[in-house]
């Protein structure tokens, strides 16, 4: 999305032409900047060939306090009900997820969650030509 503001042809007073371009610039660029990284502030993502690698800060909650849930291609974290803040996060990947080849670790209110991507299955068949 990109806004463009109207321009003022008949204004006779550059300035005006001027403070137009430079908050398009500003806004353009003010939107791009915000969908660099997409996700909420505090998290990051990384993907490399055989695992994602999700980061997300969740400072104050122990482990005992957090849940997290597998389902295909999406990830969904949030705090308990006894957690002292709340916290509810889903994430859809591009590809399925391997539950058993990930694990998860909470370090200094930095949750690090390494997702093993699920291998797809060869389905092709060959057929004999009569």
């Amino acid at each position: 999305m990109f806004f463009t503001p109207i321009m003022h042809r008949t204004t006779r007073n550059p300035a005006l032409r001027s403070f137009d371009r430079s908050f398009e610039r500003f806004v353009n660029e003010a939107v791009q900047a915000s969908t660099a990284q997409p996700g909420i502030p505090g998290s990051a993502f990384e993907q490399t060939e055989a695992a994602f690698t999700l980061r997300l800060d969740v400072p104050g909650l122990t482990k005992a306090q957090l849940g997290i849930h597998i389902e295909g291609a999406i990830v969904r974290i949030e705090s308990l009900a006894d957690a002292p803040r709340r916290v509810k996060a889903a994430y859809e990947l591009p590809q399925d997820i391997e539950a058993s080849n990930s694990s998860a670790k909470l370090e200094h209110g930095v949750l690090t969650l390494t997702l093993g991507k699920k291998v797809p299955a060869n389905t092709a068949t060959t057929i004999q030509i009569d």
